[in-house]
Parts: C-alpha cells; sequence; structure tokens
C-alpha cells in the first residue's frame, strides 16, 4: 500500500513540475507573471506534500 501511495505522489511531483515549472522558466510573459506563476506552483507543492504527510500519519496509526 505505501509503496502504491510513493508511486502515486512521485507522479504528482513529476506532473506538477512539468506542467508548473515549465511555464516559469519558459514563459514569454512579465516577470510579475512569472513570479505569480511560480507562487501558486510552490503553493501546489507545499499542499501536496501536506496531504501526503496526512495521509502517511493516518497509515502509521493503523
Amino acid at each position: 500500500m505505501r509503496g502504491l501511495l510513493y508511486a502515486l505522489f512521485a507522479v504528482l511531483y513529476i506532473l506538477i513540475t512539468f506542467f508548473g515549472l515549465g511555464p516559469v522558466l519558459f514563459a514569454d510573459g512579465s516577470a510579475r507573471e512569472r513570479v505569480l506563476t511560480l507562487i501558486v506552483v510552490l503553493l501546489i507543492y507545499a499542499a501536496v506534500t501536506v496531504g501526503l504527510r496526512i495521509i502517511l500519519k493516518r497509515l502509521r496509526r493503523r
């Protein structure tokens, strides 16, 4: 179960990196737009990380 969970979250991190950081690095918009996109991507990373930690804590209790 844990291995599947780690694999799922690894895929999530890869997708966030590909679709989130790509526009930050390769966007032709203004610097403000890039920074805003970066902040949103970092918030998504934080939410996914917090979600993973919560799920792992629940699995340890069982």
